[in-house]
């Protein structure tokens, strides 16, 4: 009888072999699981790639996509060693001649020489220093010092003090005090060399014949005949450089300026001086910026079409297929970019509203090229219309009325503007008629100030006051006030023809009020008499395309549900009535940006594909432990029925054996 041959331990059968086999044949809906998981991955990846490219498409679109980029014009400067130029939105084309004659530079003025700069001057008693900025005029100098001047506070500087007692009541520690204090003011310490050489020498922050300084001592008499001075009094200092301003000519025309930074004399230019001099500035629209984003844009939206291609590409020789091949998301993404490059704008116009009609265009092979020529044409010729083609842009027919804003809810389209109230400030007027005579505003002095909603306490220089030199005194103590200064807050003060104190805010609208009340010192009462509560302003009332408009200061916004929903307009001057019309547009780059925000978006076509896949990959995954789990149970129970199988199968061969050795025992015995 034959013996079953096998490797088994027991049985000699190949367990581990067989149970191999048949553990490979049960894995196979795992590998399955794997290979549907292999490819959500790559889709996964695919779309990873489509991202970046959509998102780069986004960037590029920036500068396209922002209303600043065609109202910036480009300075250029004949000779940029006597003054260099910088434009905003305001400034207009244009060329200059321009002659610098003199550059704007700040009052300085010295104490005389003391012998120590550490040593004690005066008796420590706490004393106050008031810096004044205004400007000197008549009289004469003579060796820095003045006679019969004047002295006019400037009612935009706002008055600094600064507190000297016996902590720093040397000439270092004065020179500290009013340099920590920031009261506008540079102070220094110089040397002569002479037996009392130090000298503390005040330099105004500003330049410009405002910024003139007086400076009012309260306190020790040794500080006040130290630090006084009044170019119409008093002179404890001497004046080492005048105050002085800026002056040149603009195309013939004087103008003169408190900074070297020049900003007032071309609207939207601001010339920066640098030395006395002639030269030329052309003001020109900025092509060059336009011409690089309209390059960026083709360039980006090229790579995206490339890698659209390659995700969804089909190779009929080697049979491979992109990831994305067939994927109705992916085209759907692609369809609707190239709707949105393909549909016509409203424009501001009339005369652009395709991309092709600047030499943007759809080449064959589905991607974009540029015709640089019929681009720069666009740009010389048809500049003003440029923004409505590309960005989110209004123009209007009434020059006091400008375009400000606009939400996805607003609709292109050319809307007529109706005026019915003009929007006004807050102001107080007193009744009490200062120009009778003078004002006296007694030490320690404030009063408590409220400008749209904002209180604060405002401290009043002490002295005696005509009446424009009390608005001006009071205007630079409140706009000085770091309450009103930090939100944005300030009021100008004046005086009217009958002589009252007159208090004006600078914002509009409702919201915009001024009151006074007594704080401290001087009543309110001697100020504006019994006047302390103003009239509060107006917002701005009218119609946008016929329908009532929601006003807030300046600013006129169309009403919800309408075509002109959130559409803004200010109105920053004119008269009620019919103003004209104004041209609202949505340009590619502000439509295309808006397609790729609800692609690109946490709750956009892409996010919503992947979620989609990430989901079924956790799924498959669930299954893959599940089969999983399922395997290591198959596994040992095979193994314990091929242990079975083994043990009987050995029994056997035992008995195989036992039964052989018999059969050759009784042959042996028969053959005997």
């Amino acid at each position: 009888m034959a013996t079953i041959q096998s490797t088994g331990v027991g049985s000699g059968l190949d367990v581990s072999g067989i149970i191999s086999k048949l553990m490979a044949a049960e894995s196979a809906p795992l590998i399955k699981l794997a290979q549907k998981q292999a490819s959500y991955q790559a889709d996964l990846t695919a779309y990873g790639s489509l991202q970046g490219s959509l998102s780069s498409l986004q960037s590029s679109l920036s500068v396209l996509n922002n209303p600043s980029t065609f109202k910036t014009l480009t300075a250029n400067v004949g000779d940029n060693s006597i003054f260099n130029a910088t434009t905003s939105s305001t400034a207009s084309a244009g060329s200059y001649n321009i002659s610098v004659s003199q550059l704007a530079q700040a009052q300085t003025i010295s104490t005389p020489g003391q012998a120590s700069t550490t040593g004690t001057i005066g008796a420590g008693t706490s004393t106050t220093l008031t810096f004044q900025f205004g400007t000197i005029s008549g009289g004469t100098s003579t060796g820095g010092v003045y006679s019969g001047a004047s002295f006019t506070q400037d009612a935009a500087q706002a008055s600094g003090t600064v507190t000297i007692d016996s902590t720093n009541n040397s000439l270092q520690g004065i020179r500290d005090a009013i340099n920590n204090a920031k009261v506008g003011v540079q102070a220094s310490i110089v040397g002569d060399g002479s037996a009392t050489p130090y000298h503390l020498v005040l330099t105004s922050a500003k330049t410009g014949q405002t910024s003139s300084m007086k400076i009012s001592v309260t306190g020790d008499a040794a500080l006040q005949s130290l630090l006084s001075y009044d170019p119409a009094g008093t002179q404890n200092l001497t004046e080492l450089t005048t105050s002085q301003n800026a002056k040149l000519t603009v195309n013939g025309i004087a103008v003169s300026s408190a900074s070297n930074s020049v900003n007032t004399a071309i609207q939207g230019v601001t010339l920066n001086a640098f030395k006395v001099g002639s030269t030329t500035l052309n003001v020109s629209n900025n092509t060059s910026n336009i011409q690089s984003a309209v390059t960026s844009f083709v360039s980006a939206y090229n790579s995206l079409q490339s890698t659209m291609g390659t995700v969804t590409a089909y190779n009929p020789t080697t049979k491979a297929a992109g990831a994305l091949l067939g994927d109705s998301t992916t085209q759907t993404i692609q369809n609707q970019i190239r709707s949105t490059l393909s549909s016509a704008v409203n424009g501001l116009g009339g005369n652009l509203t395709y991309l092709a009609q600047v030499g943007i265009s759809f080449q064959r092979d589905g991607t974009l090229a540029v015709d640089n020529s019929k681009l720069q044409t666009a740009l010389t010729s048809n500049f003003s219309e440029l923004a409505g083609l590309f960005t989110a842009a209004g123009k209007s027919t009434d020059s006091l009325v400008s375009f400000v804003g606009s939400t996805n809810n607003s609709t292109p389209g050319t809307y007529p503007i109706k005026i019915t109230q003009m929007a006004t400030q807050g102001v107080l007027t007193g009744d009490l008629d200062l120009s009778t005579g003078p004002t006296t505003i007694a030490s320690g002095t404030s009063i408590k100030v409220t400008i749209d909603g904002i209180s604060a306490d405002v401290g009043l220089t002490a002295g005696s006051y005509t009446a424009s030199s009390l608005a001006s005194m009071i205007q630079a103590a409140v706009n000085g006030t770091s309450a009103f200064s930090s939100a944005g807050l300030s009021v100008s003060a004046s005086i009217t023809g009958s002589g009252f104190l007159s208090m004006t805010s600078a914002s509009y609208g409702s919201n915009s009020k001024v009151t006074l009340a007594d704080k401290a010192g001087t009543s309110v009462s001697q100020l504006s008499g019994t006047v302390t509560t103003g009239s509060a302003g107006m917002n701005v009332a009218g119609t946008i395309n016929g329908v009532g408009a929601t006003g807030s200061g300046q600013i006129l916004t169309g009403s919800s549900g309408t075509s002109v929903e959130g559409l803004q307009v200010l109105v920053t001057g004119g008269s009620t009535g019919d103003r004209g019309s104004i041209s609202f547009s949505k340009g590619y780059a502000h439509n295309l940006n808006q397609t790729l925000s609800g692609i690109l978006g946490t709750k956009g076509t892409l996010s919503n594909a992947t979620e989609g896949i990430n989901s079924s990959i956790k799924d498959l995954q669930k299954q893959s432990e599940v089969i999983s789990k399922r395997l290591t149970q198959v596994q040992a129970r095979y193994q314990a029925q091929f242990a079975a199988l083994d043990k009987v199968i050995a029994n056997l061969n035992a008995t195989q054996s036992y039964l052989t050795q018999q059969i050759n025992v009784l042959n042996g015995s028969s053959t005997k």
